[in-house]
């Protein structure tokens, strides 16, 4: 089980939607999911941080305090320090499974990894990130050309593991002391593929 007693980060990914690109069977066959999400307030939000091998294993939590001109710049900045900490932990051939509570980035990074992959894809959905994000966007579709195969999820903010760490940075300031890992998962098996959790048991009509 992943921190707050909520289910591990793969379990989420895999019950949540993945705007512009289907679930096929091996989604859930990620070596790394990383959730994030960002915080505004007038006296100093926060960023949090939660990164977990597929089998549930804790990497790192990240939370610190951030001062954003908005909401939705907080979401990038968040997005961006994930990915930042996720590269010096992994290998550039993970997959990796992005868990946001943000709409319009969720849409924009999976918009941008298939444009990426394939120019001769046209997407319905324009990419159009704040203007005061900065170079934030920059670093993140950096990052995201750095991985073997990534995707986002849009998760509800209510069962984003990273959200109290965002939005309480003062009270969850320790996280930030725990143990470094540099955690590898081990391989997944090349035989029958089985359907994520949210496909195992479900009917032929559902």
């Amino acid at each position: 089980m992943a921190a707050y007693g909520r289910p591990s980060l793969r379990d989420l990914f895999d019950e949540a939607p993945t705007p512009h690109i289907a679930h096929p069977p091996a989604t859930h066959h990620r070596d790394f999911y990383v959730a994030t999400d960002g915080s505004f307030r007038a006296s100093g939000g926060g960023l949090g941080v939660v990164i977990e091998t597929r089998d549930g294993t804790r990497v790192t939590r990240l939370s610190v305090p951030n001062e954003a001109p908005d909401n939705n710049v907080a979401e990038y900045r968040a997005l961006h320090l994930g990915l930042d900490v996720l590269a010096t932990r992994t290998p550039q051939t993970a997959r990796v499974g992005l868990l946001v509570d943000h709409d319009q980035l969720a849409a924009n990074i999976n918009a941008s990894v298939l444009a990426t992959r394939d120019r001769r894809y046209e997407s319905a959905h324009s990419v159009s990130v704040p203007a005061q994000t900065g170079h934030h966007w920059r670093g993140i579709r950096a990052r995201l050309c750095g991985l073997e195969e990534v995707r986002a999820a849009r998760i509800n903010s209510d069962h984003n593991p990273a959200h109290p760490l965002a939005n309480a940075p003062g009270q969850y300031a320790h996280v930030n002391d725990e143990a470094e890992r540099c955690v590898r998962p081990t391989q997944p098996s090349t035989g029958e593929q089985i359907p994520p959790p949210s496909r195992s048991d479900r009917g032929a009509s559902d």
